[in-house]
């Protein structure tokens, strides 16, 4: 069976604490948590932040404010969230089209 092919809104994801020391694994698993089990969404995870592949733009901004308010749920006191979006309509792709395309 063939994978149905759609336009994805592909975003990276960088969510950090500040002012909680030099070991951030504790906040940021609570963020990666909620991006993991956010509904409808495709995650890729890298040692330096998350690439969140999703149908529309507002489920992105959804799930980047669900992991940034998890950080503050696991104790952080201030939190830096960025968020870049590749957002492209004229043909259909996903996140591994990328990679194939620089390959």
């Amino acid at each position: 069976m063939s994978e149905k092919r759609s336009n994805k809104v592909i975003a990276e994801l960088v969510i950090a604490p500040f002012g909680v020391g030099t070991s951030l694994s504790k906040y940021v698993r609570k963020s990666v948590a909620v991006i993991d089990r956010f509904p409808g969404i495709r995650v890729q995870h890298t040692p330096m932040s998350s690439i969140v592949e999703a149908d529309s733009i507002d489920q992105i901004l959804k799930v980047t404010k669900a992991a940034h308010e998890a950080m503050f749920e696991a104790g952080a006191e201030r939190v830096s969230t960025l968020l870049r979006i590749d957002d492209r309509r004229d043909k259909p792709r996903r996140m591994e089209d990328k990679v194939r395309a620089i390959s």
